[in-house]
């Protein structure tokens, strides 16, 4: 840990030394409850404290990871080197004026979804149900019974890479199936602006409990996972292959392919990340070889291998 000693004495000036966390355990920060420790851990309070983390992320030569409700990622088992960046319960300010909302990113899509309720509007039922945060959500343009967050999002506003604050508006979001502009890149996701349409309370209220249910009835959401594993191939369901492969309830070690839903892989309460990554491979090996179809993830995976 020598080589951060630098690094936490520049950031304790800035960010309190409780926000400044050594050998953080992964388990703790992501829904699959699966992973090693984080070499240091950063929870900013603002912006700035955000953008000052990055600046000397880059200054030193740390690596540093951005994460926000770890919903949708797989911690390796060596765990993380370098500086994990979490942002959920921080940057998580809501403020909305007519139809329209501005978040921050570490808002959860849930809160999010609540807060339109509240004055009316409508076009965020479908994230009602989705456990991650407004910047996960607008890097990976999450979606959910027929809504993306392409269909709300009409602006906003990132850290580039050199630190500095950037906006995108409209199209030049790169929205497609699961990627924006954001995808595999430093950019780091600080706010949005969403424009909605007015809505009945009452008709607002109706669908995003009928779509929670739905979620619920259909999901192993009583278990630790990281969503839906894979990316749904053009033509097909994940999860219908992945069953039809006869892999429902098929384990490798503590990982096992979802008995409610086979595109969902769910710890069983002392998976490891290999468990995971292994049931993973025999999952696409025998999907492709049963019915042609190559399987991607969905879910990202991060850390030492």
């Amino acid at each position: 840990m020598e080589r951060y000693n630098e690094l936490i004495e520049s950031l304790s000036t800035i960010i309190s030394e409780k926000n400044i966390l050594q050998n953080e355990s992964m388990k703790n920060h992501t829904s699959f409850k699966i992973g090693g420790c984080a070499d240091i851990m950063v929870l900013p309070q603002n912006y700035e404290q955000l953008a000052q983390t990055v600046r000397l992320c880059r200054e030193q030569n740390i690596e540093y990871f951005l994460m926000g409700n770890g919903s949708n990622l797989l911690v390796t088992d060596k765990g993380i080197r370098g500086v994990v960046i979490k942002t959920v319960n921080f940057l998580n300010k809501i403020e909305v004026y007519e139809n329209y909302i501005e978040c921050e990113a570490g808002v959860l899509l849930s809160k999010l979804a609540h807060a339109a309720l509240q004055n009316g509007l409508t076009g965020l039922e479908f994230a009602s149900g989705i456990p991650g945060t407004l910047g996960g959500a607008v890097v990976m343009n999450a979606g959910a019974y027929d809504g993306e967050m392409k269909d709300v999002v009409i602006e906003t506003k990132y850290i580039d890479e050199d630190g500095k604050f950037c906006t995108v508006a409209g199209e030049q979001h790169k929205f497609g199936y699961r990627t924006s502009i954001f995808q595999g890149t430093n950019k780091i996701v600080v706010s949005s602006r969403l424009k909605l349409e007015y809505g009945d309370k009452k008709s607002i209220k109706e669908k995003m409990d009928d779509l929670n249910k739905r979620r619920r009835d259909k999901q192993p959401l009583e278990m630790p996972s990281a969503g839906s594993v894979f990316r749904r191939p053009e033509g097909y369901y994940a999860g219908k292959l992945i069953q039809d492969s006869g892999l429902r309830g098929y384990s490798i070690g503590g990982a096992q392919v979802s008995e409610k839903h086979c595109g969902f892989i769910v710890n069983k309460g002392n998976a490891t990340a290999q468990d995971v990554l292994d049931l993973i491979k025999y999952i696409q090996e025998t999907v492709k070889s049963k019915f042609g179809v190559a399987l991607d993830t969905e879910v990202k995976v991060i850390g030492e291998r």
